[in-house]
């Protein structure tokens, strides 16, 4: 599949890493260092501009790296990137680590992976079939 892209960086395209990787990791595009104060957000501009085919999303995830080792995720995980949308790919950073983080210019921050989807079209009926679940949710399955 063929994507448009505009590169206002001065980073390399986003690219897979390996023959079997669903995501490519998005590069901070930052003048200066930001530093990220423990429970702080901040959106992180990435310089890069995309035109998706209707029917596909980009959905912007953390780097499971970053997450674990220094507590910095995407707080909308995963954020979309809609086929109609121009302006720049940013990501919302959040630092749940107790420690101060710092954004270097070109440092890998989160990844985008292309996805398909449907559109939904609502049909109101007055019931619903039953299944053996039924309304259990939120750990009604165990915990095993």
């Amino acid at each position: 599949m063929e994507i448009k892209i505009i590169n206002k960086s001065n980073h390399a395209l986003p690219h897979y890493e390996t023959g079997a990787s669903a995501g490519m990791d998005l590069r901070a595009n930052l003048s200066e260092p930001k530093t990220l104060k423990p429970l702080e957000r901040c959106i992180v501009g990435t310089g890069l501009y995309i035109e998706l085919p209707i029917g596909y999303e980009a959905q912007v995830r953390p780097r499971s790296g970053l997450a674990a080792k220094k507590g910095i995720t995407v707080l909308n995980a995963p954020g979309t990137v809609d086929a109609d949308y121009r302006g720049e790919i940013g990501v919302i950073l959040v630092n749940l680590s107790h420690e101060n983080f710092v954004i270097e210019n070109g440092e890998r921050i989160a990844q985008l992976v292309i996805a398909k989807h449907d559109r939904a079209e609502w049909v109101i009926v007055n019931e619903l079939s039953e299944t053996a679940r039924g309304e259990g949710g939120f750990g009604s399955t165990g915990t095993k």
